[in-house]
């Protein structure tokens, strides 16, 4: 798969199943200006939570993970005010 942008999301990597629904939520913020998946990890058991976390902010934004159960893919969001993102992530998201 090459890379290509489609809207915020560059995509370098495939999605995992569900993640298309958290990705447009996450594009509709005014402070989200680019959205980056990274690949994706299979876990062994597909046992633990699901769904879209907060792991910890970098120099441009937020490290998030998408779970699904049996699976992991990590996503970069490069954002204009992190804090705010945050606020709304957790507000939006949960």
């Amino acid at each position: 798969m090459g890379k290509y942008r489609k809207g915020k999301v560059k995509l370098e990597h495939h999605l995992l199943e569900g993640l298309e629904v958290y990705l447009e939520l996450l594009s509709k913020m005014e402070s989200v200006e680019a959205i980056i998946p990274g690949r994706i990890v299979r876990q062994n058991g597909g046992r633990g939570s699901k769904g879209l976390f907060l792991k910890y902010r970098t120099k441009t934004g937020y490290k998030l993970l998408y779970k699904n159960g049996t699976s992991v893919q990590e996503l970069f969001v490069v954002c204009n005010n992190p804090e705010h993102f945050e606020r709304l992530f957790h507000e939006v998201v949960r």
